[in-house]
């Protein structure tokens, strides 16, 4: 929402998104943001923090250690699924996502082989895309725009895989609103 803390929004999101490098059950995989101006600030915010992340192995913390901070992610669990992972990236692309980090052929030095996909963030992502209407399981984040609080309410409410949703806002009745799934 336009009154949210953009600062604590794109922090909460960055470990809901990429934490467990977005392979939990409850991991986010779509952010619907309220209006251009929102979308752009928080996009921005993102996008500074995923270009910083640290994305290596997890061996143990000595190895997990890169560029002198300890890993924010690791691999993907196979190399099948790393290449869904992938696909569904493509797909994105294909589809008319802007896609604004690519985190395709991530390289980890020293593990060459192993099942890395960087941080990945889309953006102007519609509820047609295959981004938008499955769940990847991976470290990929969706931004969908939407211009107001009761579209943003219908489109959550009407997704097949509604599983959970947040609202960022500093408005107590908006909040009760959203909690209770009712429009304004």
């Amino acid at each position: 929402m336009p009154d949210a803390d953009m600062d604590m929004a794109a922090n909460a999101i960055m470990g809901a998104a990429f934490g467990a490098a977005g392979e939990r059950c409850m991991a986010l995989s779509v952010v619907v943001a309220v209006g251009d101006e929102v979308a752009d600030t928080l996009v921005e915010k993102l996008r500074q923090q995923i270009v910083q992340m640290s994305v290596g192995p997890g061996i143990n913390r000595e190895i997990g250690i890169t560029n002198g901070k300890e890993n924010d992610m690791g691999p993907v669990i196979s190399q099948q699924h790393r290449a869904k992972i992938y696909d569904y990236i493509c797909s994105g692309v294909e589809q008319g996502a802007k896609l604004l980090v690519d985190g395709r052929e991530y390289q980890v030095a020293g593990h060459e082989n192993g099942y890395f996909v960087g941080p990945t963030l889309f953006d102007y992502v519609t509820p047609e895309m295959k981004i938008y209407k499955e769940e990847i399981f991976g470290p990929v984040l969706a931004i969908v725009r939407v211009p107001d609080y009761d579209t943003a309410l219908n489109l959550i409410n009407q997704h097949e895989y509604g599983n959970g949703a947040a609202i960022f806002t500093c408005d107590g009745e908006t909040a009760r609103q959203c909690a209770f799934g009712t429009s304004r």
